[in-house]
C-alpha cells in the first residue's frame, strides 16, 4: 500500500518572483505540501514548526543565511531527516565547497533548470 503521507517542502528565499517559480515547479506533484519563508528567522521557526522532509534555501537570506541555516539544521537531532537544497546565484566552485561542508545535500546554481530541482526533490524524499 502507497505511503499516504505528504511530504513537507520549505522555500526560503528574500525574492518572491523565485519563491513563486519554485513553488509552481513543486506544485504540480499533490502529496507536496509546500511552506514558505522570506527570510532567515522566519525560516528557523518554519523549519522547527513543520520539521520538513526537504528545505530549499538561498544562500543570501535577511537575519540568518542558508550556509548558517544548514549549519543549524545539522546540529539539530530534531532535524536530522530534513534534506537541504541550496538555490543560489553564488556559482564559483568555493561557493559550493562552502556549501557542501556545510551539510546540504545538493548546491543548484541560478538560473536553475524546475525539472532538475523536481528530480532533485523527488530523490531527496525518496531516499
Amino acid at each position: 500500500m502507497p505511503n499516504s503521507r505528504k511530504s513537507t517542502i520549505l522555500i526560503a528565499d528574500d525574492q518572491p518572483d523565485i519563491r513563486k517559480l519554485i513553488r509552481m515547479t513543486l506544485e504540480c506533484e499533490p502529496s507536496y505540501d509546500i511552506v514558505e519563508a522570506s527570510d532567515g528567522a522566519t525560516a528557523w521557526m518554519q523549519l522547527c514548526t513543520h520539521r520538513p522532509d526537504v528545505f530549499i534555501v538561498d544562500v543570501k537570506m535577511p537575519s540568518i543565511s542558508g550556509l548558517d541555516l544548514c549549519r543549524m539544521i545539522r546540529s539539530s537531532a530534531d532535524l536530522e531527516h530534513t534534506s537541504v537544497i541550496i538555490i543560489s546565484a553564488q556559482a564559483q566552485s568555493s561557493d559550493i565547497e562552502q556549501g557542501i561542508k556545510v551539510g546540504c545535500d545538493r548546491y543548484m546554481t541560478k538560473p536553475f533548470s524546475a525539472i532538475e530541482l523536481f528530480n532533485t526533490v523527488d530523490l531527496l524524499i525518496d531516499k
